[in-house]
């Protein structure tokens, strides 16, 4: 039997001054308490577009614009690898109160303060593409 593969969205969210949206990963869930950019898993059926938009509105109670690919990489944990694509959207209103229905918090950062935050190993390699990329 083959590794289980598992396709990830993630959303590059930035707001008007240039800082980026990440959120922290409930305690009870799987690397708890460590940043990401917000997203999530793809479900059968659906476009990468579609489960961005999907997972922004379960886990934050707001509504994205999904635009380009931004990057994509490939990472094998132990028990399964993941398929990470990363989009840049945008608010459909800039002004929309982030909530915290599926997320332990949110923070608003710039690109120098990401190293502040622990990332998983999935999100930490994209980080690094986007700082060279942008930085």
């Amino acid at each position: 039997m083959g590794r289980r593969q598992i396709r990830v969205v993630g959303a590059m969210l930035q707001n008007d001054a240039g800082r980026y949206l990440i959120t922290q990963r409930p305690p009870k869930a799987s690397l708890p308490l460590l940043w990401e950019f917000p997203g999530g898993r793809v479900e059968e059926g659906e476009s990468d577009a579609q489960a961005l938009a999907r997972e922004i509105r379960e886990e934050m109670g707001v509504d994205v614009t999904v635009l380009e690919q931004a990057m994509h990489t490939h990472h094998e944990y132990p028990k399964y690898d993941i398929d990470f694509r990363v989009f840049h959207c945008r608010l459909k209103d800039a002004k929309a109160t982030i909530q915290h229905l599926r997320v332990h918090d949110h923070r608003w950062v710039a690109l120098e303060e990401m190293a502040q935050y622990q990332f998983p190993d999935a999100d930490a390699k994209t980080l690094a593409k986007l700082l060279n990329l942008e930085g």
